[in-house]
């Protein structure tokens, strides 16, 4: 209980995040039908016992869907979380601390952050084929100059500490110097903007798919589920209401548990908060 007071937010985001994790993990066993399964015969259902989320306008099965959609927007927000953070990790070391590249380096993602996300990721989408992969490359794009930016911050400061100096005149070499004692006391902030990455990449994919440039229509994502859903609202709000519900729950869950590790680990924010 103790520890629960301490960080309501880390149990709380974790809990909602573990279960949104575990129903879509275990799709393939709880769903009640295949989320691509026509049935024209039962189109546009209300929820009941048999469809518990009631069923869209080609008779699939909402529930199935949606619990489907969940692995594809997991699977992007992690894919695109971890390839955003070491790409743009690496090369915010590189240039904060070595100043020739710097200069260089911050024009670039200057360049980049010049550019709506969005409409760099529709871009990118409308000039190549339609896939989980292109999807992710197109949404991690965006989200690197970010990153480098941070990363810069942090070692713009850590570069001047006394141990960083004693490092380099005992002779330690740069990758050593850089992932041996600068990363490490850079690991805080990175860790706490990677948890932010996943949750707007779960959101900027919901984005592409309701305007249809995301993932293939064949896809069940809940950006095509609310996509497909909207032309029926009037006639059958479920098919909107619960993917949406699940997409704004997923979306609240990381960002509070990434609230929540900031505030473990940075204790003096936590207080001021």
């Amino acid at each position: 209980m103790r520890r629960f007071r301490r960080h309501p937010k880390i149990y709380i985001g974790g809990f909602l995040l573990a279960v949104l994790v575990l129903l879509s993990a275990s799709a393939g066993l709880i769903a009640p039908y295949d989320p691509i399964e026509l049935d024209v015969a039962h189109r546009l259902r209300p929820p009941s016992d048999l469809h518990w989320f009631g069923t869209d306008a080609y008779g699939r099965d909402v529930l199935s869907r949606t619990l489907y959609g969940g692995q594809i927007s997991l699977l992007i927000g992690v894919c695109v979380s971890l390839l955003a953070t070491v790409i743009g990790t690496t090369i915010g070391l590189l240039g904060g601390y070595l100043r020739r590249l710097d200069a260089v380096v911050m024009r670039v993602m200057d360049g980049l952050m010049a550019i709506p996300g969005i409409l760099l990721a529709v871009a990118m989408l409308s000039l190549t084929r339609a896939s989980v992969q292109t999807v992710i490359l197109a949404i991690t794009i965006p989200e690197i100059p970010r990153v480098v930016r941070l990363v810069r911050s942090v070692v713009l400061t850590i570069r001047e500490q006394v141990f960083i100096q004693g490092a380099v005149a005992s002779g330690s070499r740069l990758p050593r110097v850089l992932f041996r004692h600068v990363l490490p006391n850079a690991m805080a902030p990175i860790i706490v903007q990677s948890t932010y990455i996943c949750a707007s990449a779960v959101l900027i994919e919901a984005y592409l798919g309701f305007l249809g440039v995301g993932t293939p229509p064949e896809v069940p994502s809940w950006g095509n589920i609310i996509a497909e859903g909207r032309n029926f609202v009037q006639l059958a709000i479920w098919n909107v209401t619960f993917p949406g519900l699940f997409l704004g729950v997923m979306v609240l869950s990381i960002n509070v548990l990434g609230d929540g590790v900031r505030d473990l680990l940075d204790p003096r924010m936590a207080r001021r908060i």
